[in-house]
């Protein structure tokens, strides 16, 4: 069950696929995607980066940062974001292994990833909309990133 619409995001500092510090409060002053990504290199994930690799532009002009997080180690996310051109950071909840899943109620515990969870956030760190599926088999709607941003 995905945190409540109109509470507080966690916080969270966790390492991107450059192996730099990114953190909750890095997001302050805009409008924020939080992706969490079950498995890179499949191919609901990889298509998921690839729409927001592609419609980014249109995400930063609604001013919006966007993150992605697996529950994956630094190395595996760097190669998935070279080879699939993403600017975005690709963070690792690897170790301790999801504590930023799990404070975000994303944690897939049968499976030890992440469930298919965006948190889209306001400027001052608001959950603003979820944007979930039923099944890791079901892949988000890209659409609904611009229209839930659109509406802050």
């Amino acid at each position: 069950m995905p945190l409540a619409i109109g509470t507080p995001a966690p916080d969270f500092t966790l390492y991107d696929q450059n192996a730099v510090q990114v953190s909750l409060s890095d997001l302050a002053g805009h409008n924020s995607l939080i992706v969490f990504i079950p498995f890179p290199f499949t191919g609901h994930c990889d298509n998921e980066g690839c729409a927001i690799r592609d419609g980014l532009g249109g995400l930063e002009s609604l001013d919006a940062k966007v993150v992605v997080i697996t529950d994956h180690a630094v190395p595996v996310n760097a190669k998935w974001a070279t080879e699939n051109g993403f600017d975005f950071p690709v963070l690792s909840d690897f170790w301790p292994h999801g504590v930023t899943t799990q404070a975000y109620d994303a944690f897939n515990n049968m499976l030890g990833a992440a469930n298919r969870v965006t948190y889209v956030l306001d400027a001052d760190g608001i959950i603003r909309d979820v944007i979930a599926t039923e099944s890791l088999g079901i892949p988000r709607e890209y659409e609904l990133y611009g229209q839930a941003l659109a509406a802050l």
